[in-house]
């Protein structure tokens, strides 16, 4: 089994490797006083696309979300608005508005942290991208590294109280 300075939840394979990285970019975000929430985008061999954390206060940017400036970043590498065959990997569950970006960059596949039983899009609240409404569905991996994946948020609001 691999090990990760970055993940405590034992990762083995390329699931806990991607979202120990994208705990690498919600720390980050926190450390900058956004909502820690990283994002990674891999393509189908492993080769990152692009990283990145929250930075919707910083950015004066509601659309800030780190899965929105992931895969805009891995748009312009590719040079296509289209991301088929990509893994999305987030720490926290993605919101109405990421997980249809998410349909509408036609991603193959999502890899999730934490649930977001208040908002989230994909599992917890709303089942877009597997419910078949509308034009695209993506395969959902959801509770890779979980419990860090909730202790960073839960650490990050509890020192802001």
């Amino acid at each position: 089994m691999l090990q990760s300075p970055f993940c405590s939840c034992n990762p083995s394979g390329q699931d806990y490797l991607m979202m120990a990285r994208a705990l690498v970019q919600a720390r980050r975000s926190a450390d900058a006083g956004e909502v820690p929430v990283g994002a990674v985008v891999v393509t189908a061999d492993g080769t990152i696309l692009a990283e990145s954390g929250n930075n919707c206060i910083a950015a004066a940017d509601p659309s800030g979300h780190a899965e929105m400036r992931a895969l805009r970043q891995a748009a312009q590498v590719v040079g296509n608005y289209r991301l088929p065959g990509v893994t999305v990997y987030v720490t926290l569950e993605p919101c109405p508005m990421c997980a249809a970006l998410l349909v509408h960059a036609r991603i193959g596949r999502l890899v999730f942290g934490a649930l977001d039983p208040k908002g989230g899009g994909v599992v917890s609240k709303y089942r877009i991208g597997g419910d078949g409404l509308l034009n695209h569905q993506f395969v959902t991996t959801a509770g890779v590294c979980a419990e860090e994946c909730g202790r960073v948020l839960q650490e990050f609001f509890r020192n802001r109280r």
